[in-house]
Protein backbone atom coordinates (compact mmCIF):
# COMPACT_ATOMS: atom_id res chain seq x y z
CA UNK A 1 0.00 0.00 0.00
CA UNK A 2 2.73 2.48 0.97
CA UNK A 3 4.76 1.68 -2.15
CA UNK A 4 1.69 2.55 -4.21
CA UNK A 5 1.00 5.94 -2.62
CA UNK A 6 4.66 7.01 -2.33
CA UNK A 7 4.67 9.46 -5.30
CA UNK A 8 1.82 11.56 -3.85
CA UNK A 9 2.49 10.93 -0.17
CA UNK A 10 4.37 14.14 0.71
CA UNK A 11 2.03 16.42 -1.20
CA UNK A 12 -1.04 14.91 0.42
CA UNK A 13 0.47 14.90 3.91
CA UNK A 14 1.24 18.61 3.84
CA UNK A 15 -2.02 19.48 2.10
CA UNK A 16 -4.26 17.55 4.45
CA UNK A 17 -2.51 18.70 7.62
CA UNK A 18 -2.28 22.29 6.35
CA UNK A 19 1.47 22.00 6.93
CA UNK A 20 1.08 21.53 10.68
CA UNK A 21 2.94 18.21 10.49
CA UNK A 22 6.15 20.21 9.95
CA UNK A 23 5.58 21.99 13.26
CA UNK A 24 5.01 18.69 15.05
CA UNK A 25 8.28 17.31 13.67
CA UNK A 26 10.09 20.47 14.75
CA UNK A 27 8.78 20.05 18.28
CA UNK A 28 10.03 16.46 18.39
CA UNK A 29 13.56 17.58 17.46
CA UNK A 30 13.91 19.13 20.91
CA UNK A 31 13.87 15.61 22.36
CA UNK A 32 15.98 14.02 19.62
CA UNK A 33 18.93 16.36 19.06
CA UNK A 34 21.05 17.48 22.03
CA UNK A 35 23.98 19.34 20.43
CA UNK A 36 26.46 16.48 20.79
CA UNK A 37 27.65 13.96 18.19
CA UNK A 38 24.91 11.33 18.09
CA UNK A 39 23.96 8.04 16.48
CA UNK A 40 20.26 8.36 15.61
CA UNK A 41 17.90 5.76 14.14
CA UNK A 42 14.73 6.97 12.40
CA UNK A 43 12.32 4.04 12.19
CA UNK A 44 9.52 3.90 9.60
CA UNK A 45 11.25 6.86 7.94
CA UNK A 46 8.96 6.81 4.90
CA UNK A 47 9.92 9.50 2.40
CA UNK A 48 12.37 11.00 4.87
CA UNK A 49 10.82 14.22 6.17
CA UNK A 50 11.81 13.46 9.77
CA UNK A 51 15.13 11.86 8.79
CA UNK A 52 16.12 14.98 6.86
CA UNK A 53 14.97 17.32 9.63
CA UNK A 54 17.11 15.39 12.12
CA UNK A 55 20.13 15.44 9.79
CA UNK A 56 19.83 19.21 9.36
CA UNK A 57 19.67 19.81 13.12
CA UNK A 58 22.13 17.22 14.46
CA UNK A 59 25.66 18.18 15.47
CA UNK A 60 28.53 17.68 12.99
CA UNK A 61 29.76 14.10 12.94
CA UNK A 62 26.37 12.66 13.84
CA UNK A 63 25.14 9.61 11.94
CA UNK A 64 21.49 9.27 11.00
CA UNK A 65 20.11 5.96 9.74
CA UNK A 66 16.62 5.72 8.27
CA UNK A 67 14.85 2.36 8.06
CA UNK A 68 11.53 1.42 6.51
CA UNK A 69 9.86 -1.70 5.18
CA UNK A 70 8.65 0.16 2.06
CA UNK A 71 11.30 0.53 -0.63
CA UNK A 72 8.91 2.69 -2.63
CA UNK A 73 8.72 5.27 0.14
CA UNK A 74 12.47 5.26 0.75
CA UNK A 75 13.26 5.69 -2.94
CA UNK A 76 12.44 9.39 -2.52
CA UNK A 77 14.60 10.09 0.54
CA UNK A 78 18.05 10.67 -0.91
CA UNK A 79 16.82 12.96 -3.68
CA UNK A 80 15.13 15.13 -1.06
CA UNK A 81 18.18 14.94 1.21
CA UNK A 82 20.46 16.05 -1.63
CA UNK A 83 18.21 19.04 -2.25
CA UNK A 84 18.59 19.98 1.44
CA UNK A 85 22.34 19.38 1.39
CA UNK A 86 22.37 16.57 3.99
CA UNK A 87 22.55 13.44 1.83
CA UNK A 88 26.06 12.68 3.09
CA UNK A 89 24.80 12.45 6.69
CA UNK A 90 22.06 9.90 6.03
CA UNK A 91 22.17 6.15 5.44
CA UNK A 92 19.14 4.03 4.55
CA UNK A 93 18.29 0.39 5.12
CA UNK A 94 15.21 -1.68 4.31
CA UNK A 95 14.22 -3.22 7.62
CA UNK A 96 11.26 -4.39 9.68
CA UNK A 97 10.79 -2.30 12.84
CA UNK A 98 9.91 -5.47 14.75
CA UNK A 99 13.31 -7.07 13.94
CA UNK A 100 15.86 -4.26 13.62
CA UNK A 101 19.21 -5.39 12.11
CA UNK A 102 21.38 -3.55 14.64
CA UNK A 103 23.32 -4.58 17.72
CA UNK A 104 22.11 -3.86 21.21
CA UNK A 105 23.06 -0.39 22.42
CA UNK A 106 23.81 1.09 18.99
CA UNK A 107 21.98 4.44 19.15
CA UNK A 108 21.60 7.50 21.35
CA UNK A 109 18.11 8.12 19.99
CA UNK A 110 15.42 6.14 18.22
CA UNK A 111 12.86 8.30 16.44
CA UNK A 112 9.60 7.24 14.84
CA UNK A 113 7.19 9.74 13.32
CA UNK A 114 3.70 8.56 12.37
CA UNK A 115 4.77 4.95 11.93
CA UNK A 116 4.10 3.05 15.16
CA UNK A 117 0.39 2.72 14.49
CA UNK A 118 1.27 0.64 11.40
CA UNK A 119 3.25 -1.96 13.39
CA UNK A 120 1.52 -5.32 13.46
CA UNK A 121 2.95 -6.00 16.92
CA UNK A 122 3.58 -2.71 18.72
CA UNK A 123 5.05 -4.46 21.75
CA UNK A 124 7.76 -6.08 19.61
CA UNK A 125 8.57 -2.80 17.89
CA UNK A 126 8.92 -0.96 21.20
CA UNK A 127 11.08 -3.76 22.59
CA UNK A 128 13.36 -3.41 19.56
CA UNK A 129 13.55 0.36 20.12
CA UNK A 130 14.66 -0.32 23.69
CA UNK A 131 17.17 -3.00 22.69
CA UNK A 132 19.08 -0.90 20.14
CA UNK A 133 19.28 2.17 22.41
CA UNK A 134 22.38 2.93 24.44
CA UNK A 135 21.90 3.26 28.22
CA UNK A 136 20.60 6.79 28.81
CA UNK A 137 19.18 6.95 25.29
CA UNK A 138 15.64 7.96 24.39
CA UNK A 139 12.86 6.79 22.11
CA UNK A 140 10.95 9.73 20.64
CA UNK A 141 7.65 8.85 18.98
CA UNK A 142 5.23 11.13 17.16
CA UNK A 143 1.80 9.72 16.39
CA UNK A 144 -1.56 10.95 15.18
CA UNK A 145 -4.33 10.65 17.72
CA UNK A 146 -8.02 11.17 18.29
CA UNK A 147 -8.89 14.47 20.03
CA UNK A 148 -10.50 14.14 23.43
CA UNK A 149 -12.63 17.31 23.30
CA UNK A 150 -16.11 16.40 21.97
CA UNK A 151 -16.54 19.31 19.54
CA UNK A 152 -13.03 18.83 18.11
CA UNK A 153 -13.70 15.11 17.86
CA UNK A 154 -16.83 15.72 15.77
CA UNK A 155 -14.94 17.92 13.31
CA UNK A 156 -12.06 15.43 13.27
CA UNK A 157 -14.36 12.51 12.44
CA UNK A 158 -16.10 14.46 9.68
CA UNK A 159 -12.78 15.35 8.06
CA UNK A 160 -10.82 12.13 8.61
CA UNK A 161 -13.62 9.64 8.01
CA UNK A 162 -15.27 11.31 5.01
CA UNK A 163 -13.37 14.22 3.44
CA UNK A 164 -9.82 12.86 3.71
CA UNK A 165 -10.52 9.52 1.92
CA UNK A 166 -12.17 11.43 -0.94
CA UNK A 167 -9.24 13.86 -1.35
CA UNK A 168 -6.64 11.13 -0.89
CA UNK A 169 -8.33 8.85 -3.36
CA UNK A 170 -8.70 11.59 -5.95
CA UNK A 171 -5.02 12.64 -5.76
CA UNK A 172 -3.35 9.26 -5.20
CA UNK A 173 -5.79 6.99 -7.01
CA UNK A 174 -5.95 4.78 -3.90
CA UNK A 175 -8.98 5.62 -1.78
CA UNK A 176 -8.53 2.48 0.32
CA UNK A 177 -5.18 3.74 1.61
CA UNK A 178 -6.80 6.91 2.88
CA UNK A 179 -9.60 4.96 4.52
CA UNK A 180 -6.93 2.95 6.29
CA UNK A 181 -5.31 6.10 7.74
CA UNK A 182 -8.23 7.23 9.96
CA UNK A 183 -9.04 3.63 10.86
CA UNK A 184 -5.46 3.09 12.08
CA UNK A 185 -5.59 6.28 14.16
CA UNK A 186 -8.86 5.24 15.79
CA UNK A 187 -7.39 1.81 16.58
CA UNK A 188 -4.28 3.25 18.24
CA UNK A 189 -4.15 2.96 22.05
CA UNK A 190 -5.17 5.92 24.22
CA UNK A 191 -2.19 7.94 25.50
CA UNK A 192 -1.90 6.26 28.90
CA UNK A 193 -2.35 2.86 27.29
CA UNK A 194 0.50 3.49 24.89
CA UNK A 195 2.67 4.79 27.75
CA UNK A 196 1.99 1.48 29.51
CA UNK A 197 3.20 -0.39 26.41
CA UNK A 198 6.41 1.64 26.50
CA UNK A 199 6.91 0.84 30.19
CA UNK A 200 6.28 -2.85 29.51
CA UNK A 201 9.06 -2.71 26.89
CA UNK A 202 11.44 -1.47 29.58
CA UNK A 203 11.31 2.30 29.20
CA UNK A 204 11.43 4.59 32.23
CA UNK A 205 10.41 8.23 32.68
CA UNK A 206 7.74 7.71 30.03
CA UNK A 207 5.79 10.86 29.21
CA UNK A 208 3.70 12.44 26.47
CA UNK A 209 2.62 15.83 25.17
CA UNK A 210 -0.45 16.69 23.10
CA UNK A 211 -0.31 19.06 20.13
CA UNK A 212 -3.05 20.90 18.22
CA UNK A 213 -6.11 19.92 20.30
CA UNK A 214 -4.85 16.34 20.60
CA UNK A 215 -4.48 15.66 16.86
CA UNK A 216 -0.90 14.57 17.48
CA UNK A 217 0.98 13.32 20.51
CA UNK A 218 4.68 13.09 21.31
CA UNK A 219 5.80 10.14 23.44
CA UNK A 220 9.22 9.94 25.07
CA UNK A 221 10.78 7.05 27.00
CA UNK A 222 14.29 6.63 28.36
CA UNK A 223 16.54 3.60 28.73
Amino acid sequence: MFDGIAPSYDRLNHLMSLGIDRLWRKRSLREIVDGTQQQILDVACGTGDSTIAIAKKAAPGSRIIGVDISEGMMSLVMRKAAHEGVHDRIRLKVADAEALPFEEGSFHRVSCAFGVRNFEHKDLGLSEFYRVLKPGGKAVILELSVPSRPYVRRLYDLYFMHILPWIGGMVSGNKAAYKYLPASVHAFPAPEGFCDLMRDAGFSRVRYKSFTFGLCRLYVGEK
